[in-house]
């Protein structure tokens, strides 16, 4: 594990991996996830690069960043990261939320990307009914915080998987329990206020896919589709819902192997 001092806060990370046919990737977690979610997938990948994983600011070992942090700050981080580990080039694969923020540091720092992965993402903007419930959820936060933490992460999988990965369910959970009120407040409202990249993503001439779920809760399979094909993006469908990586993971797997 280790760390960097930004800001006055303490962004934490890890490189693995024993390769070097391929440029090095950046594995990005989902909100309310920590680098732990790349555990299963890291040996593997590692055999063909350098794989960093980082702990996004609020969230895992980093849970105590002060202040606001939005898209551009928490991609700044990433590129801080980099930096500190001396590396200028890469490809990257996020999930959800770290889609949001590979997608923000591809706005910010093309030159360094070779390659996006979106996993359960999408480069749109927040509707303005799920912005709402942003809203909802910052409210809800403030008085009863361990209660969303549980629905949030209950309502990403369908009664079915809640079952089949009920400890990895828990252990997610217990996890994100850890987390502090202001900080996910703060990463509510950047997911609330995030730019849309659609046109970021579609100008991009590097490598481009987009990872969904066809039981996806939060992402709607046919809106997906159209998008993909707008923005000339490989698109992957995967049984199972927001969470491939955990859902459909060895398929995931297999597709994050042709990542260059």
């Amino acid at each position: 594990m280790m760390k960097l001092q930004y800001k006055n806060n303490e962004i934490f990370y890890k490189i693995s991996g024993s390769g070097h046919t391929k440029i090095p990737l950046v594995l990005l977690h989902g909100f309310l996830e920590d680098m732990a979610i790349w555990d299963d997938f890291k040996e593997g990948l590692g055999k063909e690069r350098q794989i960093i994983c980082i702990d996004l600011p609020g969230h895992g070992r980093s849970k105590n960043f002060s202040g606001s942090h939005n898209m551009q700050e928490m991609a700044n981080i990433v590129a801080a990261v980099l930096n500190d580990a001396g590396i200028q080039k890469i490809s990257l694969a996020g999930h959800s939320m770290g889609g949001y923020v590979g997608l923000e540091f591809l706005d910010n720092f093309p030159m360094m990307l070779k390659d996006i992965m979106l996993i359960n993402s999408t480069p749109a903007e927040d509707t303005v009914e799920r912005k709402k419930i942003r809203d909802r959820s910052i409210d809800i936060v403030e008085t009863n915080k361990d209660a969303f933490v549980s629905m949030a992460i209950s309502n990403l999988f369908s009664a079915e998987s809640r079952e089949v990965f009920k400890d990895e369910i828990d252990r997610l959970k217990q996890a994100a329990f850890r987390l502090n009120i202001e900080n996910i407040q703060q990463t509510l409202k950047a997911m609330r206020d995030r730019k849309d990249h659609t046109m970021t993503l579609k100008k991009f001439k590097g490598g481009k896919t987009i990872i969904a779920g066809i039981d996806d809760t939060l992402i709607e399979v046919t809106d997906i589709q159209k998008l993909a094909e707008a923005i000339n993006s490989d698109l992957k469908l995967l049984e199972g819902g927001h969470n491939s990586w955990m859902e459909m993971s060895e398929k995931l797997y297999r597709n994050m192997l042709l990542v260059d």
